[in-house]
């Protein structure tokens, strides 16, 4: 059975890598359409994320060469999560599936096939899950296992070691397409969709060109977006911390009401400082994760577009077509 098929990928200065991206995916693409898997009017779609290099510049020149090539290009940068949103939610009504990947060709396009008959079985999310980690770090690997481990423990139904490459049926986009949450984190929204879903597994490997968009600091920001994203468990958290503490408080009380009637009383302010310094240490962390989520009630409430799109290149204007 062939099926209309997108691809979404989201690029942010990515000219370094681009013209092999879509020489390889040209040819998959080419592989999959005499096969009969997809018809002719799948397309790659690629989304310029505001980049500041020649990435919307090769894009649209892709466009001009081979038709099989569409783009998106945001006004401005609104981060990777959007900006996969706004080619999912573009393209969800143009084609009967859209598969997520990101650009600098970690993700094995080959699986893409697998994806596809996982859909054809009746999936309508299929999750491509990385089957080991070797390209990475030790401390990349670990750490990122723990945020999983972390994510799971505060109660988000989340994929183990699947990132954003994923295959989404049209009505699975459109029950996406519900959710209107400002602070995105795809990999945890996406599970929420419910519909029958699927997992192909595949070897990630190492980035063809480029640098890395994802360096530590950024990393550990869309850690605590997806937890804050995704859970309250933090203030819960809390909640449990402050009962401890007063437990705590009363046990310290009793033992120095003992102190005082055995005549044990010691003058020093070693523990006092201690005491203070730790209890205003806790309450400062303490304002610090409720100020957190307040601040995303605070962008939730005012509602602002995700994204919005400067210019669409794709010859099927005709969505019906």
């Amino acid at each position: 059975m062939s099926v209309t098929l997108y691809l979404a990928i989201p690029c942010y200065n990515e000219e370094a890598v681009l013209p092999e991206t879509a020489r390889r995916l040209r040819e998959k693409f080419a592989e999959l359409r005499a096969d009969g898997r997809i018809t002719d009017a799948s397309r790659i779609c690629f989304i310029d994320d505001g980049s500041r290099d020649r990435t919307w510049e090769l894009i649209a020149a892709l466009h001009d060469a081979d038709r099989v090539f569409s783009g998106i290009k945001l006004t401005r940068n609104r981060g990777h999560q959007n900006a996969l949103l706004c080619g999912l939610m573009t393209l969800r009504d143009r084609a009967d599936c859209v598969i997520s990947m990101d650009a600098d060709l970690q993700d094995d396009i080959n699986a893409i096939g697998e994806m596809l008959d996982r859909f054809a079985e009746g999936c309508d999310v299929v999750y491509g899950v990385r089957s080991r980690r070797e390209t990475d770090t030790a401390f990349k690997r670990r750490s990122a296992e723990r945020f999983y481990r972390v994510l799971r423990a505060l109660g988000a139904d989340v994929v183990f070691n699947h990132a954003d490459y994923r295959l989404m049926s049209r009505r699975a986009l459109d029950a996406l397409s519900e959710y209107g949450e400002v602070n995105l984190f795809l990999r945890g929204l996406v599970p929420l969709v419910g519909y029958k879903s699927g997992v192909v597994y595949y070897a990630r490997g190492e980035r063809f060109a480029g640098e890395s968009k994802y360096p530590l600091k950024k990393m550990l920001s869309f850690a605590w977006e997806g937890v804050t994203s995704l859970s309250v468990q933090p203030l819960r958290c809390i909640t449990r911390l402050g009962v401890l503490m007063f437990f705590v408080s009363i046990v310290m009380l009793i033992w120095f009401l003992i102190r005082h009637v055995t005549g044990h009383t010691v003058t020093g302010w070693s523990s006092l400082a201690v005491s203070i310094w730790a209890i205003g240490g806790l309450q400062l962390l303490a304002l610090g994760v409720v100020g957190e989520y307040v601040g995303k009630i605070y962008l939730e409430a005012k509602g602002r577009p995700r994204y919005r799109v400067e210019t669409l290149l794709d010859d099927r204007e005709d969505v019906g077509a």
